[in-house]
């Protein structure tokens, strides 16, 4: 029997600990040690930075009954050895009063063990922005000179997720995760504009090439030009896109479609897939080894809902397509709601990745328009409607017209109702595929690489004031 120190014992030391105090039939134990550092700044000056540590363990007790396996989850932060015990006996007893579990299935078996499942957490620390820092003061003199104010933050994440079972798994994933949002406002308040960066390491991002871009559309706002609601050609960057498909496969859950209550539900039962969503080429896909957007290749579930299962724990993620060619290919299950619909396992993605097959860039679709509207990112999504994935939402930080290939002045923002499946059957062009921060979800999901999409009559609800 191991023992451990009063202290702050390792992570997977505490792993196998309570591994050990189990009396449950079935255990396992999530241990994550998160690190973050962050920047942040206002008017052309840093404000504050800091760096944070911090542990939660979540343990997952299940217990076999007459009627069916039941499962209790219990998650704490701060966790030490003396605190240990009584956490595993809380899961316990959670699992004891409760009814059986739905998606019970037998703990995943059979993964190879992490080699690195005993090493100590990856940490980060201030140093993560050794070069980053500096440019950043560069971009602070170029935007004082030229009569503009920046404002935002950076964030560095790194999380050491340590999964241990009582069926013998013992895996590990180191997850870094930093995001960059910048916006640039004029002295006067009146014209603003954003751009944001997801980034593993901030060796990939240079502050002053981001404020150059965002002098631009100052500039463009100098010219303020009113517009009512309305259907209008509209390109939609990389960061909306995203904002739009993550919502979609947030609803992408194969056993709600067969119930009948969402958009990839069949009229008079069954599922869409096999059917043509787009007339483009659009591959949806997911990939835990993307180069740049790598995530974790094994399910880490910390508790059970529509697309993950505890009881799927340690199981492998593979790459997958969601949309192939414009068509529909797969939707998420667990092992449950796959055994009930009979359809391949297919758990929740880490990251999320749209090719078209094209290869401008969005200044050369700006290039290519005749007349329409540029967005710059979209915020306050909200669902309306299910059963189409109709949304809502604004638009912010700049929404411009574009005149035979030229960008000629700022419109007033827009509410609109739009739903992505909608989207992209309607869509008429895709642009090049880049890495790119889901401005809105940025929060909860950051791996994301999308092209821009053109929309021929974008529905632009009404005008909104104000944002």
């Amino acid at each position: 029997m191991s023992t451990l120190s009063n202290g702050r014992s390792k992570p997977h030391e505490i792993v196998e600990r309570a591994l050990e105090l189990s009396t449950a039939d079935g255990c396992v134990v999530i241990a994550d040690e998160e690190s973050t550092a962050n920047l942040r700044w206002a008017g052309n000056a840093l404000t504050t930075n800091g760096v944070t540590r911090g542990r939660t363990l979540t343990v997952i007790a299940t217990v076999d009954g007459k009627e069916g396996t039941a499962s209790g989850v219990v998650s704490r932060s701060a966790v030490t050895a003396d605190d240990l015990e009584p956490l595993v006996r809380a899961a316990e007893a959670a699992a004891r009063s409760a009814g059986p579990a739905e998606d019970a299935r037998p703990l995943v078996t059979g993964t190879p063990s992490s080699p690195d499942f005993a090493d100590a957490p990856a940490e980060t620390s201030s140093a993560v922005f050794a070069d980053f820092a500096p440019a950043l003061g560069e971009a602070f003199a170029r935007a004082r000179a030229g009569g503009r104010e920046l404002y935002g933050f950076a964030n560095h994440e790194l999380v050491s997720t340590y999964v241990g079972t009582s069926t013998g798994l013992r895996l590990r994933h180191d997850q870094p995760n930093g995001t960059l949002e910048l916006n640039a406002k004029s002295p006067d308040r009146q014209r603003s504009a954003w751009t944001g960066r997801s980034t593993r390491d901030f060796k990939d991002v240079d502050p002053t090439v981001l404020d150059a871009e965002l002098a631009v559309r100052l500039g463009w706002a100098e010219r303020k030009i009113d517009l009512p609601a309305g259907r209008y050609e509209t390109l939609l960057p990389p960061t909306a896109v995203a904002d739009l498909l993550i919502y979609q496969m947030w609803s992408a859950s194969a056993r709600d479609a067969v119930e009948g209550r969402t958009v990839f539900s069949k009229p008079g039962g069954g599922t869409r897939l096999g059917e043509k969503l787009s007339e483009l080429p659009l591959t949806l896909s997911s990939d835990p080894n993307a180069p740049g957007l790598e995530s974790a290749p094994f399910v880490i579930a910390h508790s059970s809902g529509d697309d993950a299962s505890v009881f799927d724990n340690g199981l492998p993620v593979p790459a997958t397509e969601w949309l192939r060619e414009g068509e529909l290919a797969r939707l998420t299950t667990t092992r449950h709601s796959a055994a009930m619909t009979g359809m391949p396992v297919s758990p929740g993605f880490g990251n999320l990745i749209l090719e078209g097959g094209g290869d401008k860039s969005l200044e050369e679709m700006v290039a290519d328009t005749e007349r329409g509207l540029l967005l710059t990112c979209l915020w306050y999504i909200r669902e309306v409607d299910p059963a189409t994935l109709l949304l809502t939402g604004l638009t912010r930080d700049g929404v411009y017209l574009v005149e035979n290939g030229q960008v000629v002045g700022e419109v007033n923002n827009f509410r609109f109702n739009e739903s992505p499946v909608d989207l992209l059957s309607r869509a008429v062009e895709a642009g090049r595929t880049e890495k790119t921060l889901p401005r809105e979800w940025s929060d909860w999901f950051t791996r994301a690489a999308m092209p821009a999409l053109r929309i021929p009559d974008f529905n632009m609800s009404s005008v909104s004031r104000g944002v």
